[in-house]
Formats: C-alpha cells, structure tokens, sequence
C-alpha cells in the first residue's frame, strides 16, 4: 500500500517540503507521497485527528502550530520535550502519534557546513518554537552564551530562562551590541514571502566576519541578510536548515538519511527562479 505523508501549517501554499520529499521518495524508490495541509489553529485538533484516522504515516509541522500541537500528540520525544515545540510527528505500529523536534538539529548541521570558525556570544531574534528548537541545539553543540531578543520581551525572558546561560535583551540593547556577538541568528517570519516586509532589527553595528543566520528560505536573501552583508558579515539563508531537519524527519520516517547536497542546491535553483 502507498504510503503518504504531509506538512500542516498556516498558510503552507508557500512550503517546499512536498518537492523535497517528493524527490527523495523517488530517489530511494519508495513508493510514497507527501501533501500540504492547511490547517487554522481552531480547526488544528481535528486535522490531527483525521491524518491519525485516515492513516498518515508521518507529518511536519510548521509555523504557528509547533507548540499549538502539542496537547494533541500521545506522546512527545526527548527533543521536542526539551524545546516544547514539534515539528515531525512519526507513528507507531501501535498507532500512538510521537512528536519530535529536527528544527535545532537541522540549524546546526547547515551552520557547521557553512562555518567552522563561528565563536563567542549568539544573538537569537525571535522567541517562538524555532528559536527555542535552534537554541537548545546550539547550547547542545557548545556555542554560547545565548542572548535572546524578541519584540514581546517577556518571551524572550522566558525563553532565556530555560537557558544554562541564557540572557534576554531589549530590541534597542540588541542593535547597540550587535558588534559583540559571533553569530546572529533570525529566527522570525519578518521578511518571508508571504510575511511583512522589513527587518527584526537594523544590523548595521553587526561585526565585520560575524555569521548573521536567517532561517527564512524563500526569499533566498531578505532584506536583513542584505543589510548584514552590507555591513561586513557573513550571511547564511535558510536553505541548509530546512534541507536538513527535512532529512532528518525523512530518517525518523524511512530509516534512510537522504541526500542533503543535492537537494540543497535544487532547492536553491527553484526559489531562485
């Protein structure tokens, strides 16, 4: 029987997920598909209920619902416990429905593939269930202190409570001591295709040789990673990030790690028209 598979968010017309995984089912011959869902956060719980009911092998998740979803899991992996956010749920032959979080992980596999000098302090813009994922696999991996910001600061307190070392900082403070921080990860939607345009914050004082991180992919570089780049950084687009914590959900549900390298670079070609 053909399995299937799906990503459910809000608005998910934009995602690149059913191309790549679509690719990789037919790179490792398997007999398999995988569909966008869109799902409202009211009408969440029941498409939950109806991927379970009609037999879906395995889902992403993605923006708002990484934490949304929670409540209507059986159970939640080690990883999306720690970042309390899911982004792939994989059954069991049992049937339970087990979330789990590749956010982090994917960040660090394309951050260590595009750098291996990145040192001192990291600046996460964004509070939301893929800075939590990012910076508990940045914290994994060494890399620290973490500074948080985020428009709603007391998110941003939050999420750095949860933090060994981790400290929240004004949007203003941020943009004053941007110099100060060796990588820059952005982590909100600002800037996405389908989002408001702008920049979280002004990267002007960013130091020359910083790595400034936005896990946007489409477009290929917003406006921020153009100003960073301007400014004398680094820059590195989403494009890493997705491919990999797409592989790794694809493992959770194949046993096969897919190829990375190549899909990295259709992707790329096809968002970059």
């Amino acid at each position: 029987m053909k399995k299937w598979y799906a990503v459910v968010g809000d608005p998910i017309a934009q995602s690149m997920s059913p191309v790549m995984h679509d690719q990789w089912f037919k790179e490792n011959t398997m007999d398999a598909t995988y569909i966008p869902i869109h799902a409202t956060a009211g009408s969440l719980e029941q498409t939950i209920t109806s991927l379970r009911s009609l037999g879906c092998s395995g889902f992403n998740v993605t923006v708002p619902h990484k934490q949304g979803i929670l409540p209507f899991l059986d159970e939640v992996d080690e990883s999306a416990t720690v970042m309390n956010a899911v982004n792939t749920v994989y059954q069991t032959e049992e049937g339970k429905l087990i979330g789990a979080n590749t956010d982090g992980a994917g960040f660090v596999k394309s951050l260590e593939e595009f750098s291996d000098s990145v040192t001192g302090s990291v600046l996460l813009i964004g509070a939301g269930g893929a800075a939590r994922g990012i910076a508990f696999a940045l914290q994994s991996a060494g890399y620290g202190p973490l500074y948080f910001t985020n428009r709603t600061a007391s998110r941003a307190a939050e999420l750095a409570a949860d933090m060994k070392d981790g400290h929240a900082i004004s949007i203003e403070d941020a943009e004053n001591r941007l110099g100060e921080f060796g990588l820059i990860v952005q982590t909100t939607s600002v800037g996405m295709n389908f989002a408001q345009e702008g920049i979280p914050l002004d990267p002007k004082n960013v130091a020359s040789g910083a790595v400034v991180a936005d896990i946007i992919y489409n477009p290929l570089e917003t406006e921020f990673l153009q100003q960073a780049k301007q400014a004398g950084a680094k820059t590195m687009n989403g494009v890493g990030m997705f491919v990999h914590q797409g592989a790794l959900a694809f493992e959770k549900w194949t046993g096969v790690y897919p190829d990375t390298k190549k899909m990295i670079d259709m992707i790329t070609m096809k968002v970059g028209g």
